[in-house]
């Protein structure tokens, strides 16, 4: 990855100016290990909930946006969107995208979704956050670069909102909690845009640690932390590259068949949540109901009952019962939530006919992306080597990524700042020690006298 501080300080003439403050902040791509957004509790859907953002659009809010709640077994993995962010002179904010080369700008006054500003929309409720808990705004210039893979479900763009807001956070000397400070930024962009992504990604991005998994019930405002088992394990990720065009519609139809789902399950049991149903109960209550409602329904149920039962798994250390879970919940996403396609099926089987894997399931939106693969270190090799049989029958170059379970987002040191050398007083000691060394340096260096 660039050095985003040697970056920030040329493309903005900082080289020479060291009394502008420099702040530096990472922020990780997650994944979902488990999990699916579920609509709230409640029939009024209004115009004015909010929705999750496929990756890198902001899509205009529509009465099938209810979908609020969300019971997540996910972790933060090892790779970065860096901001750097400095003070400007005049009122004006620049944004300059390092890894494209791409530069943009705005006011305050100016501050709003603009789709030809594409990436810089994820800093702009960040500024419009902090105009609000300052009352008042300076100039600011902001960079970025970044390693997480895009457009396959690991919240590239979020990662840039979290990152900037940090180093604001930082650079402001502003105190406020993790928690508070991600239901915050979280509201902030809801007003700003009318849309925001779920609360539980702001949650996962400003909680989660090194080597555990995050469990986020966005219903209850639960969030747990469990250590990885998988310290002989690697996590692989492979984008399937499978064009995902045209497929918003069949998400947003999904989206209103859970929605549809909940308002029906309410019209049986006043004031009901998917959480609030076993699977059996639920094949008795929907037994009228249109059957792609139904299945749709049936996978949400089952699925938390899968967080609730991995999150029992992890803390057991049962690796085994862990991977068929894993295994399971990929089935309901093809089966009854209809979302997988042929290529990530493929990948899925593959990883699962290897005997030592610990499961593995597609992530992500859907129709396409990303699988992930949790298998011993000694067979990672071995699946590598059939993604070259993915090519040949599918015609797509996959793009395998290890990846670690990282911590949160962080302010990060400028490198490009060299710390001064600290030499503290000498002691008399150490002077005399000083003089005795350099008297004897003196002598050996004397030419001896004839004859001695």
């Amino acid at each position: 990855m660039l050095d985003i501080g040697l970056v920030h300080r040329r493309e903005y003439d900082l080289e020479g100016d060291r009394s502008n403050p420099l702040t530096i902040a990472e922020a990780p791509g997650r994944i979902h290990f488990l999990g699916e957004l579920a609509p709230s509790p409640r029939t009024d859907v209004s115009e004015d909930d909010n929705q999750e953002l496929l990756p890198d659009e902001i899509h205009p809010v529509n009465a099938q946006n209810g979908l609020k709640s969300g019971f997540f077994l996910s972790a933060a993995i090892d790779r970065f969107i860096n901001v750097a962010v400095s003070f400007r002179k005049d009122v004006s904010f620049r944004f300059y995208a390092a890894d494209i080369n791409e530069r943009k700008r705005s006011t305050l006054i100016n501050l709003k979704y603009k789709r030809e500003d594409r990436w810089a929309n994820y800093i702009k409720p960040v500024i419009y956050l902090f105009s609000e808990l300052l009352h008042t705004m300076k100039g600011l210039n902001f960079s970025f670069c970044g390693d997480i893979p895009q457009n396959i479900g690991l919240a590239s763009s979020l990662a840039i909102e979290v990152a900037a807001a940090t180093a604001l956070r930082s650079l402001f000397h502003v105190q406020i909690n993790d928690l508070t400070f991600a239901n915050k930024l979280h509201e902030a962009h809801f007003k700003l845009f009318g849309s925001a992504p779920p609360i539980a990604d702001y949650l996962i991005c400003f909680m989660a640690r090194k080597d555990q998994f995050v469990v986020v019930d966005t219903t209850d405002g639960e969030i747990r932390l469990i250590k990885s088992p998988f310290s002989r394990f690697k996590f692989l990720l492979v984008d399937s590259r499978v064009p995902r065009i045209g497929t918003e519609n069949e998400i947003e139809g999904r989206r209103a068949e859970i929605t549809k789902g909940l308002e029906l399950l309410s019209q049986k049991r006043k004031g009901a949540s998917f959480k609030d149903f076993a699977s059996s109960d639920l094949l008795e209550v929907l037994g009228d109901f249109p059957e792609q409602i139904r299945r749709r329904s049936i996978h949400i149920v089952e699925e938390i009952r899968r967080v609730n039962d991995a999150k029992d798994a992890l803390e057991r250390n049962d690796l085994a019962s862990l991977a068929k879970i894993i295994n399971h919940s990929h089935d309901s996403l093809r089966d009854l939530y209809e979302v997988s396609c042929p290529e990530v099926d493929w990948l899925v089987k593959r990883a699962q006919e290897i005997e030592g894997n610990a499961g593995s399931r597609m992530t992500g939106l859907g129709f396409g992306g990303c699988t992930y693969t949790i298998i011993r270190r000694e067979l990672a090799d071995e699946y590598k080597r059939r993604m070259e049989e993915y090519e040949r029958i599918f015609g797509f170059c996959p793009v395998i990524y290890e990846v670690e379970l990282a911590t949160r987002a962080r302010v990060i040191p400028d490198r490009t700042v060299s710390k001064p050398k600290v030499q503290g007083p000498r002691s008399e000691k150490t002077k005399s020690e000083a003089s005795i060394s350099k008297s004897r340096q003196v002598a050996s260096v004397r030419p001896k006298r004839k004859g001695a």
